[in-house]
């Protein structure tokens, strides 16, 4: 299974296993304005063949729905017209913001600004749902 931590210039991603409940860092794709290429995007859905995959869902702190997640949405449908797969989407909120302190602690010489942390953000969306599949929604 795919996990996308979905942004307007990278997507992370990530790969799990939903038997073994484990989930580990892919790739960051660059994206143009949320589009990300698509022919990149195939080949990890011809390499991986997932029946299902998971995006994450920016919520706000209160729980309701950012101006973000409609073009978070819009790509989880992408996905299923695209390549036929199911697409349940996740609540995500601090997921970047945990990635990038979870990296910190790893690493001393950290910057900021620097480090692109998406693919870390995404195996956060996949633990996520693999400790509680229920809260996957459709998109």
């Amino acid at each position: 299974m795919l996990a996308f931590d979905f942004g307007t210039r990278q997507i992370g991603v990530a790969s799990g296993q939903k038997l073994l409940k484990t989930a580990n860092p892919l790739t960051i794709l660059k994206a143009k304005d949320g589009i990300p290429n698509w022919s990149q995007l195939q080949k990890l859905i011809d390499d991986w063949m997932p029946n299902q995959v998971l995006v994450g869902l920016p919520l706000n702190m209160n729980g309701s729905e950012s101006q973000f997640c409609l073009r978070a949405r819009k790509f989880g449908r992408r996905l299923h017209g695209k390549y036929g797969v199911e697409v349940a989407m996740v609540d995500e909120r601090l997921s970047t913001f945990t990635a990038k302190d979870q990296y910190q602690t790893k690493n001393q010489r950290y910057k900021y600004k620097k480090i692109l942390v998406d693919d870390i953000a995404a195996v956060l969306i996949l633990e996520t749902w693999l400790a509680d599949q229920s809260i996957g929604v459709k998109p």
